[in-house]
């Protein structure tokens, strides 16, 4: 059964497949120590992910942008300690790679063996350089200290449980165990959290990085006050994915320190290169970009591929670039929706599936979906070390293309669950509403302040127009200042316009 399981893109958080540690010395310390994968290991692990990760979130449509942050990056590993006199051989001539994922999630994270990713919604949080090179100096950290190959062997050792997570408990916005399509040994090691000490390590990383390239590393402590604000603004004191992480607050007040001990030791920091951050934000998407896709009034629509379908009412839609799945409030039903691109129409589209091993066929037909051809079936399957499922696949010939539905819940459900998949499924058509079909995204626009004033006074006059949700806390927030507080002539705001 597991590919179904890797089909349906579920993951299910299993043991690490781990028969024996490896011996290596750290770049860090020089001393010998015990991972749960060799460096090669670990270099191919994120190879083998980085492909997916970018097919599954997408990378920011900017050549321009994600040239910049790989040169940020670069300059951080230039002096890492990958490119020292005393770097360990098997480390040397590592290449590590940058990545601007397309999402609005402020996140970032690392793949073993040199992947490195941040979001778009990451850098519209963060007002210069110096900042940046402090976050990606922080996950070249976790590399470099193999944090994750240093989880997976105590996890190994039975020392730790395996958690869902990636950097504390969810990836780009998904909580940890969902929908995920990365591959089990890649996402084991995602989901393995950090310790309090790891990411302690990865600031003090990070600073130094930052510190020897001669950046303003105190500036960073402004992000981390930034994720305090976030933190209270959702009610919480430590937001879920930061749950093993330094309270923010530490942070903010741990990394200006760290920096004056660098600055100290003969290391000038004057780079900030804040107007050089501004113009390569500037028209960056802000928020959820509707051109790949929003819901509304409980519908799902899609204005570049031109289709639209409803889901049911307190699902939850989750839509990335290589699928859209709604899932009910309880989270034992789901609908996935994907491009087929291999199979010649739907009915081959649903027999794909159906051939696989451990799937038995209850029944299959012809079906039309709003004037559109159609194929359908419903069929079983046994989950690994789990229940029984029962699946709804329906697929939808549309402008060239094969749209399939997967559907399933288990057998027991089943009844309780079927009207809502045919609801789904039998609501898809094309889209010809043209308001929705030209929406286009929000954008940021950065500006220098031509006078003084309260940043609420910079609020554009059609904040409530705008396609997305966002408060004028939001972007008080992303500016790293207080609504009421004073801003003066010259300096630069993050604004969104449409």
């Amino acid at each position: 059964m597991r590919s179904i399981i890797s089909h349906c893109c579920l993951l299910f958080i299993l043991g690490l497949l781990v028969s024996a540690c490896s011996i290596q010395e750290s770049a860090i310390s020089g001393e010998r120590r015990a991972y749960g994968y060799s460096w090669d290991q670990e270099k191919k692990i994120g190879k083998d992910a980085d492909q997916q990760i970018q097919q599954q979130f997408g990378l920011y449509d900017s050549d321009e942008l994600q040239a910049y942050v790989d040169k940020i990056g670069q300059e951080m590993l230039a002096v890492s300690h990958m490119n020292r006199p005393d770097t360990p051989a098997e480390y040397e001539g590592t290449d590590f790679y940058f990545r601007v994922l397309d999402s609005p999630v402020v996140n970032a994270f690392a793949l073993p063996g040199g992947y490195i990713y941040v979001t778009r919604g990451l850098l519209s949080h963060l007002d210069n350089e110096a900042q940046l090179s402090v976050v990606l100096g922080h996950e070249i950290g976790h590399v470099i200290a193999r944090h994750a190959s240093q989880r997976a062997f105590e996890q190994q050792m039975g020392q730790l449980a395996l958690i869902g997570g990636a950097i504390g408990g969810e990836l780009l916005g998904l909580p940890g165990g969902d929908i995920l399509g990365i591959g089990s040994q890649a996402a084991q090691m995602l989901f393995l959290s950090y310790s309090r000490e790891d990411e302690r390590e990865s600031d003090r990383l990070g600073v130094e990085y930052s510190s020897m390239q001669h950046y303003k590393a105190a500036e960073g402590a402004q992000f981390f006050v930034s994720l305090e604000r976030m933190s209270k603004q959702s009610g919480q004191s430590i937001p879920d994915w930061q749950s093993t992480h330094p309270d923010p607050a530490e942070r903010a007040k741990s990394i200006p320190e760290l920096a004056e001990q660098w600055r100290a030791k003969g290391y000038e920091q004057t780079i900030d290169n804040t107007d050089q951050y501004m113009g390569k934000l500037n028209n960056m998407i802000y928020g959820e970009n509707p051109r790949e896709g929003f819901t509304r009034n409980g519908f799902f629509y899609h204005p570049e591929m031109r289709f639209q379908f409803p889901y049911p009412d307190g699902w939850q839609v989750i839509n990335q670039r290589s699928l859209v799945a709604v899932v009910n409030r309880d989270q034992d039903a789901v609908s996935i929706m994907t491009l087929d691109g291999k199979s010649a129409g739907a009915e081959a589209s649903v027999n794909e599936f159906l051939n696989q091993e451990g799937i038995t066929t209850l029944g299959k037909s012809n079906a039309e979906s709003n004037g559109l051809a159609a194929f359908r079936a419903e069929a079983t399957g046994q989950a690994e070390d789990g229940p029984k499922l029962t699946f709804y696949v329906y697929a939808i010939e549309y402008g060239g293309s094969i749209y399939r539905f997967l559907n399933y819940t288990t057998a027991e459900k089943y009844g309780t669950y079927a009207s809502r998949f045919n609801e789904i499924t039998g609501g898809f058509k094309k889209l010809t509403d043209s308001g929705i079909l030209n929406i286009q995204p929000v954008l940021l626009q950065t500006v220098k302040a031509s006078r003084a004033g309260t940043f609420k006074s910079f609020l554009p006059t059609n904040f409530e127009s705008l396609s997305i949700t966002v408060s004028p806390e939001d972007l008080a927030i992303m500016n790293q200042v207080g609504l009421d507080e004073q801003i003066i002539t010259g300096t630069w705001l993050k604004l969104p316009r449409q």
